[in-house]
């Protein structure tokens, strides 16, 4: 760029100079050398034709709760937050397009007046719409995708600085790849998705012994609409979560207010903050923190609107590592772990998560030809030992695993090649989209190669 004065009306009056960027996890930081807050299309494409002249990249952002530095760039950050909301609406088709930057908490509000629900959501909804598509990020259910599944178009501006309609009717040939893209193929100004009529959920939360849980683990998933379980390291049950959709007009039984506040913000935030950084000091205390909490957990069944049941609201911070494994791999998977942490003498204090998803067809999909299961691990964020990680990683991935987009791992494009099929396939679509790697970064690089 030759002159930051004319640099900046062009780009949009909140263009900055020199910030500095960390995720959510405080794992990745970058100082882009410029960043702009656009309000229109014309600004990203112009942000994209100026680093392309000048050889800079360009990396948009949207909530940063990735994991990994798929996000950072030393060059141009494009901020999405102005370019939030509905653009269009199609009630009879059940579709909805929304500008980028649009936060799923956000969803709710827009989606509900039209009658529209989403298909199933993760019990974290701080991310913008495309950044939870463009990383895969998924809920739990055997028979329903992840959110990138729901994505039947998108407006994008190209590595030429060109804007790009592709749905059914429009460079149909492109979507398996741009609807979960990586952030590789371009800027997603808008995403078209297919969503459902609204529904509510029925919640059954309760403890069983993990044999248990991992013997059956299979067969329920294929029987439930959503099932998922949480193992504390150290202890030997497991707290089980099972969702059935009931229509809109079933009963509900909600929590009380004083309930969720209970459960969400005095338990899983407050009590679970200090009981997690009591074990980040003192370590040797961890397993048995961990039976205690073992010890409160209860049943409970309740009915409520399907965001409401589906998210969570988690304030203590952490790091996290989560694999997509064939489905029958799971209770395997979940034992070595077991016996990992055991035989290694690990202090873990957070649970490993187990969910699911069905097959797709989306080019990088962690789900991509196979019915899924997803194994996640965690850390306190303080807690700067890798070799928990790196001991699950090893067992993860000889069951086949392919790691969360968003999420911690060290995978690289020569391993990741042949986990997915059509690995080649989507890096053609990148030679197409962005064939002078606008934008690349040092992550997208390691996971896709050059």
């Amino acid at each position: 760029m030759s002159g930051r004065t004319n640099e900046q009306p062009e780009l949009g009056p909140h263009a900055r100079w020199n910030t500095s960027w960390s995720n959510w996890a405080r794992t990745e930081r970058s100082r882009p050398e410029l960043e702009i807050v656009p309000r229109d299309v014309a600004q990203i494409e112009l942000a994209v034709q100026r680093a392309r002249e000048t050889g800079r990249t360009v990396k948009p952002i949207g909530a940063s709760h990735s994991f990994t530095g798929i996000g950072a760039t030393d060059g141009i950050r494009i901020d999405m937050s102005r370019l939030r909301g509905l653009v269009s609406a199609d009630p009879a088709r059940g579709r909805v397009t929304l500008w980028g930057g649009t936060h799923l908490w956000e969803l709710p509000a827009i989606l509900g007046p039209l009658g529209l629900a989403l298909p199933n959501m993760g019990d974290v909804d701080r991310q913008t719409i495309t950044g939870a598509t463009q990383t895969g990020t998924h809920g739990t259910g055997v028979r329903l995708g992840g959110l990138a599944t729901g994505v039947v178009g998108a407006t994008v501006v190209t590595g030429a600085g060109d804007t790009l309609v592709i749905d059914e009717d429009h460079h149909a040939e492109l979507l398996p790849a741009v609807a979960l893209g990586l952030g590789a193929l371009g800027v997603l100004v808008t995403v078209m998705l297919q969503c459902v009529p609204r529904y509510l959920l029925r919640a059954e939360e309760a403890p069983m012994p993990l044999d248990e849980v991992l013997d059956g683990f299979v067969e329920r998933t294929r029987q439930s609409d959503h099932f998922e379980f949480f193992w504390f390291p150290h202890t030997r049950g497991a707290r089980t979560k099972t969702n059935t959709r009931l229509p809109l007009d079933a009963d509900r039984a909600p929590l009380s207010r004083a309930a969720r506040f209970a459960d969400e913000e005095l338990a899983n935030n407050f009590a679970f903050g200090a009981c997690t950084a009591i074990g980040s000091v003192l370590p040797s205390a961890i397993p048995r923190i961990n039976r205690v909490i073992e010890t409160l957990s209860s049943r409970r069944v309740y009915s409520d609107e399907s965001h409401r049941v589906y998210v969570t609201h988690r304030r203590v911070r952490f790091h996290e590592m989560e694999f997509g494994l064939p489905l029958e791999a799971v209770p395997d998977a979940v034992r070595e772990l077991r016996a990992m942490i055991g035989r290694r003498r690990y202090r873990v204090s957070f649970p490993v998560e187990v969910r699911s998803a069905a097959a797709d067809e989306l080019m990088l999909s962690t789900a991509s030809g196979r019915d899924t299961g997803y194994i996640a691990v965690h850390r306190y964020w303080k807690d700067q030992d890798r070799g928990y990680f790196r001991d699950a990683e090893a067992i993860l991935t000889a069951h086949g695993g392919r790691p969360h987009w968003g999420k911690m791992h060290t995978q690289s494009a020569e391993t990741l090649r042949e986990r997915y099929p059509a690995f080649d396939e989507f890096a053609a679509v990148r030679d197409r989209l962005d064939p002078d790697r606008v934008f690349a970064n040092p992550h997208l690089e390691r996971v896709l190669g050059r």
